[in-house]
């Protein structure tokens, strides 16, 4: 009990969430790969190889991959033609990601905060994250932030667990997560917190429906959920219209506008 109520007193605010979760990341970084594999029942790089496939992603098609973690996303959407930058808060997965090498083209990685993004509005056709709007400290920041660098007609997938909307199912589901994690927490890194902090942020996530309807209210169009594994998990899409306007210019870098943006 005393563990469970540190661990959400650690994401009781905004601010204690991203120190939170910037400390666990670095933590886990190393074996990031493993965990998402055991967890998402050996599904995981599916799923983000699906996400890859439905994105549209192609030769000309400059694409931000944002909590890229180890690149597993921004490899694939490379491998498709596009030019992917891959941005992540954590240093050491920025490290892991460049070390892989893809297949045909390589993305960039650099480190970054998806919240304060250090590029001029319009940088991208398209925007894919795994698992990051779910640990960002404030989820409309950074969905504002993502409609700020795609251009007019750009678009967003999604990838995250899910917050099933059945209470039963609901409830297996986070306790599943809860009991694994917390053994491999304490095998891996002697603290069954470590990934007791996923179904713990489920908890506090509105689920993909609840994203759903925050892109709508950050002026995404077309909206809409690709429910995986019997709706435990998800891919969020919506799209970018109206015109560009950055109103953040110092966080401008050298980087080209797209053609047509």
């Amino acid at each position: 009990m005393e563990a469970n109520a540190h661990l959400r007193a650690s994401l009781s605010s905004p601010e204690q969430k991203r120190a939170y979760v910037r400390r666990l990341f670095a933590t886990i970084a190393d074996r990031y790969d493993l965990i998402t594999g055991l967890l998402s029942f050996g599904r995981d790089r599916a799923w983000k190889r699906r996400l890859a496939a439905m994105s549209g992603a192609g030769p000309g098609i400059r694409a931000l991959d944002l909590a890229c973690g180890t690149g597993d996303i921004a490899f694939a959407i490379a491998a498709r033609g596009a030019e992917v930058t891959g941005l992540d808060v954590t240093p050491r997965m920025v490290q892991l990601a460049r070390g892989k090498r893809g297949s045909r083209r390589t993305p960039s990685f650099l480190v970054g905060d998806m919240m304060a993004l250090p590029f001029p509005a319009g940088s991208f056709d398209l925007v894919t994250t795994g698992y990051g709007i779910r640990n960002v400290p404030r989820i409309e920041p950074a969905l504002a932030e993502i409609h700020r660098v795609l251009r007019p007609g750009g678009v967003l997938h999604s990838l995250d667990f899910n917050k099933p909307s059945n209470a039963i199912v609901r409830g297996v589901y986070l306790a599943y997560l809860t009991v694994v994690g917390s053994a491999l927490g304490f095998v891996l890194h002697r603290d069954p917190d470590t990934y007791r902090y996923i179904p713990e942020s489920i908890r506090r996530y509105p689920g993909a429906d609840g994203v759903a309807r925050l892109l709508e209210s950050a002026g995404f169009t077309d909206s809409r959920v690709q429910p995986l594994l019997g709706g435990l998990m998800a891919i969020n899409s919506a799209r970018k219209t109206g015109q560009i306007v950055d109103r953040h210019p110092e966080r401008q870098v050298c980087y080209d506008r797209p053609d047509g943006g």
